[in-house]
């Protein structure tokens, strides 16, 4: 299948975005949190025939460029995403709602399982995604 041009840089800066929101929604990111990342985008994201590769990459310098700046309202950014993917929402096919909701439960799990501020975002997320 062709690569689809519709994922642009913007589309990856905002799924970064997303799952730093979800690892910092207990005000706290773990490195653990960042490996699980990490490893999600090298064994399922880059799996996708569709998504290229190096774009993918995005999503990882976007989520360590937020840690380090450590300043941003995990709500907010949530919020960003939230209208992001109702003004591109023909980008959001089944296949990337599944990648997202799996990996940022993969994040959310990945220290002492999901608290509750990451449970009630989760919730959100899923119930977000799958709007029609």
């Amino acid at each position: 299948m062709e690569k689809n041009k519709n994922f642009t840089s913007l589309f990856f800066k905002n799924v970064g975005s997303l799952f730093y929101a979800i690892a910092a929604a207990d005000k706290k990111v773990e490195k653990k949190e960042i490996l699980v990342l990490k490893n999600s985008i090298k064994s399922q994201w880059q799996a996708v025939s569709f998504l290229d590769i190096n774009a993918l990459q995005e999503i990882i310098l976007t989520f360590n460029r937020l840690h380090k700046e450590n300043n941003q309202d995990p709500e907010v950014l949530y919020q960003d995403f939230v209208r992001y993917k109702n003004k591109e929402a023909h980008l959001f096919t089944s296949t990337i709602t599944n990648l997202i909701l799996q990996t940022a439960n993969a994040i959310a799990s990945s220290f002492s399982d999901k608290n509750k501020s990451e449970l009630i975002m989760l919730a959100k997320l899923e119930i977000e995604l799958k709007k029609a």
